[in-house]
């Protein structure tokens, strides 16, 4: 694959990386308590019926239906867990607790706010038809029912179906090891006496931070110096340990930006700018096995181009089907200014007013202002051919919770 000399757009950025993700890597098995966030490798399957037996859905009482029910002798109790054994006539009835097992030749429930109990005799008083306040066998699930397709990320919901139908174990995707590192001189770690000129390494805290949301095992490498050598040897071993490296840093034009640089020397670059604001800069590539994606130094600039493009590159590594992102149509609250030309990610308030949902920015955009994330929980798309947008007007908003 060339080197794009244009600018791409997102969307056929997006492509091209997940054109180059490789089949995930191997699977194992893991106990179902353990199989949280991870990403099924196959088909999982219910290992039995749900409910296994004929149960009872309410608190009553268990008996034969037939078209006129007189006075019933109780014979006994079934409980969950101590199901009752003995034989049961027609005129027979069996005290039962909600998810007991119904009694052998019993077919219908009366709930007991509808039944009196006198000498051991039972008189119904509502009307019962037949199969009343049962849960069949199987009702819920067959023994074979596809619980969580190939690609699925288990979640809590998940878990518990999957425990409810007798799986022990789940298959999934071994996690890919993804390195992380920034680079420039000027970055410090946090806690240090901050040099006058310096600042404090924060995309990298971001990134590991969000890589912890998704089934990865993540390779941290700190803070490399503006030193090609140093550059070069760490991505050469990242290259042969990980499945792919996000850099942060190191990408645009400037003489310190040698992350390019090194990346078209070690390996081969398909493309290092996008169309769209934040994010211009962004170089994509490959050196040896693993895939490599040089995401912006500003700190929005890194966020919102690892939102847009890296986690859903990771997502298909680690064997998902990355979706759209979700996305609300709503109003303005307030005029943006925008200069055509790039597609523009802003940070955004979506708040519902008297019943209407509105969105307004967080201020100034600039990309090096991390402190604008703080107060969003969204992100407002403004197509590249916009122009100024004036309040009321329709804009699509992109929720973080469907982000993150």
């Amino acid at each position: 694959m060339t080197l794009s000399a244009a600018p791409l757009d997102l969307d056929a950025a997006l492509k091209r990386i997940l054109d180059e993700i490789p089949a995930p890597a191997a699977c194992e098995r893991v106990d179902v308590e353990r199989a949280l966030g991870r990403v099924a490798a196959e088909d999982c399957r219910a290992a039995t019926d749900l409910p296994p037996f004929p149960a009872s859905a309410m608190d009553g009482y268990a008996f034969r239906w037939r078209n006129s029910i007189a006075d019933l002798r109780i014979v006994g109790a079934s409980l969950a867990g101590h199901p009752f054994s003995g034989p049961v006539g027609a005129a027979d009835a069996v005290r039962i607790t909600t998810g007991a097992a119904l009694p052998e030749g019993c077919d219908t429930v009366a709930v007991q706010e509808d039944c009196t109990v006198a000498d051991g005799v039972l008189q119904i008083q509502g009307p019962v038809r037949h199969a009343d306040n049962v849960r069949q066998m199987g009702q819920d699930l067959r023994c074979g029912d596809v619980l969580a397709e190939r690609g699925r990320r288990l979640n809590p919901f998940d878990i518990g179906t999957l425990a409810a139908a007798g799986v022990a174990e789940a298959p999934v995707f071994v996690r890919p090891r993804i390195a992380v590192l920034s680079s420039g001189d000027e970055l410090q770690q946090p806690g240090t006496a901050l040099a006058y000129g310096n600042i404090y390494d924060s995309n990298r805290y971001a990134v590991a931070s969000l890589l912890r949301q998704l089934p990865v095992e993540t390779i941290n490498l700190g803070v490399l110096a503006d030193d090609e050598a140093a550059i070069a040897e760490a991505l050469r071993q990242a290259s042969r340990d990980c499945r792919m490296i996000l850099t942060s840093g190191g990408v645009s034009v400037g003489e310190a930006d040698l992350v390019k640089s090194v990346i078209e020397s070690l390996g081969r670059l398909s493309f290092w700018r996008l169309n769209l604001k934040p994010g211009k800069p962004l170089a994509f590539g490959r050196i040896g096995d693993a895939l490599l994606l040089g995401l912006p130094g500003n700190p929005v600039s890194t966020i919102v181009t690892y939102l847009l493009l890296a986690r859903p590159a990771i997502q298909a590594l680690c064997g998902m089907r990355p979706q759209p992102p979700f996305s609300v149509r709503c109003e303005l609250a307030e005029p943006v200014r925008h200069k055509p030309g790039r597609e523009e990610y802003q940070r955004g308030v979506l708040a519902t007013t008297e019943g209407q949902a509105l969105v307004r920015t967080t201020g100034d955009q600039s990309s090096n202002r991390m402190s604008t994330f703080a107060a969003a929980n969204c992100l407002i798309r403004i197509p590249k051919a916009a122009g100024d947008l004036a309040q009321g007007s329709a804009v699509d908003v992109l929720p973080f919770w469907g982000l993150l």
